[in-house]
């Protein structure tokens, strides 16, 4: 048999989410961060949301079991991120205090230290939305960012800059909590970040004043369905300009129809349409993006054809196309 053919059998295989060992999107299996350009990395950790929802630590494997039939090629960018750029599966963060919130946020950090000295870009599977807070603690101020406090691409229903709760039930570096210590330490920019898509049932009157007092740049669901796709991908790109932009995705800003196996679903008003949020991650396309993640999944809640950690996978190939064209043009 040719070369030819033998490629073309290996990519057939490839195809088969139940075939071989899984990997990020089939990716080589490498632990070494310094030998890629784009690490790909699971945080399977619940304790920041989870006394509630705590089933998000099984994210990462949910995502590597389907991502073999993710799209190969992205024909509107006319890239092919595999070729591109390297690619690898760094694993899976080691957390062996799983229980203890703070020290998995800790152990998170270091992991992602790591990653940032490298020079590799991490695009990330969840885990609840708190793994947010260990990444940027290494990556806000680091390598990758240039030493500067890194902008917010934000898609969620919630703030995520609860300051009035002192802890979400012991958690205090909580998914309710980074949006505003990473703005306290000085990781995050929030006056040049744009948070899009809150809605939802508050729990109080002022549940969104937090945000607006760091300043960071918020856009309700409601203001949203004013504006527009294209003003609020305008309002982004003014927002973040130049400074380097770090993307995390909560599955619960989509629609509950279209991502059902997610954690504090919000199903009281619509969320976005899927087409609706990659239009948005693509607001920063041909920025400096640090990284990214995706987060929230609920593999226990999902469909049985598992719709929820199949689009958790379609977000990252988004991120991982976008970052990959970022070094392919650098």
């Amino acid at each position: 048999m040719t070369d030819d053919n033998n490629a073309a059998l290996q990519s057939m295989m490839d195809g088969l989410y139940w075939w071989g060992i899984p990997t990020l999107f089939r990716c080589p299996a490498e632990p070494d961060p310094a030998n890629c350009k784009i690490a790909l990395a699971g945080v399977p950790h619940s304790t920041g949301n989870g006394t509630t929802e705590r089933d998000q630590h099984l994210g990462p494997r949910a995502v590597r079991n389907v991502s073999a039939l993710a799209r190969r090629v992205h024909l509107e960018f006319g890239i092919d991120p595999w070729n591109a750029c390297s690619v690898a599966d760094v694993g899976d963060v080691p957390l062996p205090e799983a229980n203890d919130n703070e020290a998995c946020i800790q152990r998170i950090t270091d992991f992602y230290s790591r990653i940032d000295r490298s020079g590799a870009r991490p695009v990330s599977i969840g885990g609840d939305h708190s793994i947010t807070g260990g990444i940027l603690q290494a990556l806000g101020g680091g390598t990758l960012s240039g030493g500067k406090p890194v902008s917010l691409l934000h898609l969620d229903a919630h703030t995520d800059v609860f300051t009035k709760v002192p802890h979400f039930l012991g958690a205090k570096k909580s998914a309710a909590h980074w949006g505003a210590y990473l703005a306290d330490q000085g990781m995050v920019d929030p006056t040049r970040s744009v948070q899009i898509g809150i809605r939802g049932h508050p729990r109080t009157m002022d549940w969104i004043q937090p945000s607006l007092d760091y300043g960071y740049k918020l856009v309700t669901m409601a203001d949203y369905r004013k504006m527009g796709l294209e003003k609020a991908i305008g309002l982004i790109r003014e927002t973040i300009g130049d400074n380097p932009v770090y993307i995390t995705f909560d599955l619960d800003c989509l629609d509950p129809t279209i991502a059902p196996g997610v954690s504090n679903l919000e199903p009281g008003r619509g969320g976005f349409m899927i087409d609706e949020a990659m239009a948005l991650l693509h607001a920063v396309r041909g920025c400096n993006i640090v990284g990214g993640d995706v987060v929230c999944l609920m593999p226990t809640k999902d469909s049985p054809n598992q719709i929820t950690a199949m689009t958790a996978a379609s977000v990252m190939f988004e991120m991982i196309c976008m970052i990959a064209e970022m070094q392919k043009t650098a």
